[in-house]
């Protein structure tokens, strides 16, 4: 293997080698050991010893040396080494600041059609442009100053894109990772940004295994990532291995559906385990390391009652099946094996402690009794071992190195050491991590499932729900959940977050490449006649995204007659001049009222007129007979809960949120219709949208909207009102998990239309259509016939 270590101060930041050799690492993984080092030299006083290489006690001193040594192995054509070139020679450090301007204009022109500097898929070009510019500190400035307003909208685009793939997130984390490592121990932060110091001990390069061990019992959420990103971070830092491991010991849970899903999810992640395996492939051992405690006189069987085993653990008492003979508890072990129906009064549990002042030392159970089917190996197995005994064991015996889990499990770790030396097996390290918490959202699998069964959501993948999936759909990409997860790092230090970073964060990944569209509420849908516009209605082509012309055109058209919302039209005076976005300004020259509802509008174009002068931007739809705007649905959620964190003894029925969807019936440009499920625009004035079904996929056929918060306050606060009038919930004990269920509901009818529930707050939603009735579309022959316009 290949060291490549950089200085962290260097002259110039030796970015440029790090992300080549990063990148060489996804093709060829762990070619390259690529670490961060304090200081500005890695030779004494020797400034141009920003990088030094080392390939079989052969050292390459400097960046450029480096640089030549890793692309010396790497596929460069011709297009691709032109662009490193310019990356070396325009970009470099040294490079005046006239002749940096002109190159990064070069570069934004380079970019207006394309995605990658070279090819239609990230190569070693990309590598080489982002290290110069991610090295460049003019750059850098100009970036976080003015951004695409000095830099160009294409050249911004791509530098956030390329930043938001893995080889580079890696460089950047393991830059980070070595920053905090330097900082005083006793530093502050007021952010929710974490160390990678976990303090690993024995740790050798390319000797470390890590394991992310899920059990196939529900969805992937954000918890999880954090656990699974964490583990497989450690892993190739360190160029070792990393196992994903899933943990099937359950059968009552456990379904091949999760599996697939949360092998899934990892993909979509870019979490790719060196090794799969399942805890069931292990049963035979774990049973034969059972008989061996029991031989040794380590375990016994139980049959205490649940409720009084419980009692006896609280209270430090011995069972009274504790000091039964080594004959008795084998005899017992068996007839659970047999699954008999005396055996299935029995568990098995490890011979601790009766009194440990830690309760999880005291006599945990290490084996079930279960005649459920599992769903690998059948009817086989009539017993189960708990994840707390197969977890040491199974650990051991695939060569895990370190275990990092999560520290609700703190307590337990002392139980897991136990196991080494009873069972005579090779020790593991484990070290802990703070769990991610966000307020207003539960992690409990269990209590997300009594969500699913009483059909308060439509399921695991509920816009409202913390999985993987559920946030996907609400419209987080899976760049901006690694970068946010990594910013994490690995603290010990729980907290409570908001969820604005992590939207702000996708915001920065999705605003450059959201192509615009219009919407118009559908309720008190103004007309507009428009003096001085065409006889005959036209379509044109304009930009998709005015700052970024690679998302293509979309047709607008253009007409006499024209829609705006009523809210816009109610604030309109008599010859107030206001802006068309995308057309020009226009004077209103008559306003018609039916009490204080907007009925119709006349306004006389004055395309002369400065749209910088003009305080109102209105969005607005024209007709065409060929080019028809589409019926849509907008869509926005609430938390499911109303308190930001549910405390121990609080009951989540006490603390629902009564009214935690919504939903807006509007018209959307047409360009609309012919999006994928799954595209992420903006709607201009409206915000961010994810398209969640396509026409064709809703009951209704209406195109679903989902709104995508930009993590500004008003997207991530809490819409909820409490009624000052209305009785506190008291807090104590108590659950509704085991309540009657309630009879799911389909997703489209949870949105309850066609007549939805009165609502309150910003949203109201009554008749979708308003209080007229809509014709069939087989009847409407022109949609510019005033007359019939809904």
């Amino acid at each position: 293997m290949v060291s490549l270590t950089l200085a962290q101060k260097g002259t110039p930041l030796p970015y440029v080698a790090g992300a080549l050799a990063e990148y060489a690492n996804e093709t060829r993984p762990n070619l390259y050991a690529v670490q961060w080092q304090e200081g500005a030299s890695l030779k004494g006083k020797d400034k141009a010893a920003n990088a030094v290489l080392t390939d079989d006690g052969q050292e390459f001193v400097g960046s450029s040396a480096a640089e030549a040594f890793i692309l010396s192995a790497l596929p460069t054509p011709t297009e691709t080494a032109k662009w490193i070139g310019f990356a070396q020679e325009r970009l470099g450090g040294s490079v005046a600041f006239k002749d940096l301007e002109l190159a990064f204009s070069e570069l934004d022109q380079h970019l207006q059609m394309r995605s990658y500097a070279s090819g239609y898929a990230v190569s070693v070009a990309d590598a080489a442009l982002w290290g110069a510019l991610r090295a460049s500190a003019i750059f850098q400035r100009n970036l976080k100053i003015a951004g695409q307003q000095v830099l160009g909208p294409a050249l911004t685009r791509w530098y956030a894109h390329i930043s938001a793939q893995p080889f580079v997130e890696r460089l950047v984390a393991a830059a980070a990772n070595a920053q905090t490592a330097v900082k005083s121990s006793g530093a502050k932060s007021t952010s929710d940004q974490g160390s990678f110091d976990l303090g690993l001990e024995g740790v050798e390069d390319g000797k470390v295994v890590t394991r992310f061990p899920p059990e196939p019992s529900g969805y992937l959420h954000i918890g999880h990532a954090k656990a699974a990103l964490l583990n497989e971070y450690f892993a190739r830092s360190h160029n070792g291995k990393l196992i994903v491991r899933f943990d099937d010991t359950n059968p009552n849970k456990e379904r091949a559906e999760f599996e697939e899903s949360i092998t899934e999810d990892l993909r979509l992640l870019g979490i790719h385990g060196d090794v799969v395996t399942h805890t069931s492939d292990h049963f035979l051992t774990i049973y034969q390391y059972a008989l061996k405690m029991i031989n040794k006189g380590l375990a016994y069987a139980d049959d205490t009652p649940h409720e009084t085993m419980k009692d006896e653990r609280k209270n430090g008492i011995a069972s009274r099946r504790r000091d039964q003979s080594v004959e008795e508890n084998l005899q017992r072990f068996e007839l659970m094996r047999q699954g008999t129906e005396e055996g299935q009064t029995w568990c098995l549990r490890a011979k601790m402690s009766v009194d440990n002042p830690n309760k999880a030392m005291r006599d945990p159970v290490i084996f079930r009794c279960n005649l459920t089917p599992h769903h690998r190996t059948g009817t086989l197995w009539k017993i189960y071992p708990t994840y707390d005994f197969c977890c040491p064991i199974v650990d051991s015996i695939e060569g895990v190195t370190h275990a990092l889990r999560s520290m609700e499990y703190r307590d337990r770790n002392p139980q897991y050491e136990w196991f080494f030396p009873a069972l005579e097996l090779r020790p593991v390290a484990i070290k802990d991590f703070s769990r991610m918490n966000f307020v207003y959202t539960l992690l409990s699998k269990r209590k997300l499932q009594w969500f699913v069964d009483s059909g308060i959501v439509g399921g695991w993948d509920d816009p409202r729900f913390p999985t993987v999936r559920g946030i996907r759909r609400r419209g987080m990409t899976i760049d901006a959940l690694r970068q946010y997860v990594l910013m994490q790092g690995a603290s010990q230090k729980n907290m409570l977050l908001e969820w604005d970073k992590i939207w702000a964060l996708n915001k920065k990944i999705i605003d450059p490449v959201a192509p615009r569209h219009t919407a118009l509420l559908k309720k008190e849908l103004v007309p507009v006649t428009v003096v001085g516009g065409p006889d005959v209605p036209y379509s044109k082509d304009l930009p998709r995204h005015k700052k970024n012309p690679g998302l293509g055109t979309k047709q607008t058209v253009f007409s006499s007659l024209v829609f705006v919302d009523q809210a816009d039209a109610a604030s309109f005076a008599h010859n107030e001049e206001v802006t068309l976005m995308d057309w020009g300004n226009a004077i209103v020259q008559d306003i018609v009222r039916t009490g204080d509802v907007v009925t119709a509008l006349t306004v006389q174009l004055h395309l002369e007129g400065d749209v910088k002068a003009t305080k109102k931007k209105i969005t607005w739809l024209g007709q065409d007979p060929n080019v028809h705007p589409v019926e849509a649905l907008l869509v926005d959620y609430d938390y499911l809960i109303t308190k930001k964190k549910i405390e121990e003894g609080d009951s989540i029925e006490d603390f629902l949120t009564p009214v935690s969807e919504f939903s807006d019936a509007v018209i959307v440009d047409a360009n609309v219709g012919l999006l994928a499920k799954g595209t992420i625009i903006q709607l201009e004035r409206r915000g961010y949208f994810i398209v969640d079904k396509v026409a064709a996929e809703s009951e209704l056929g209406l195109v679903t909207l989902i709104n995508v918060p930009d993590g500004k306050a008003a997207s991530t606060a809490s819409k909820h009102k409490e009624d000052p009038n209305a009785q506190k919930p008291k807090s104590g004990k108590g659950n509704s998990w085991d309540k009657p269920k309630a009879k799911p509901v389909h997703p489209d009818a949870a949105l309850g239309l066609p007549e939805p529930r009165d609502t309150c707050n910003m949203y109201e939603s009554k008749h979708m259509y308003g209080d007229v009735a809509v014709a069939k579309p087989k009847d409407i022959t022109s949609m510019y016939e005033t007359h019939k316009y809904y």
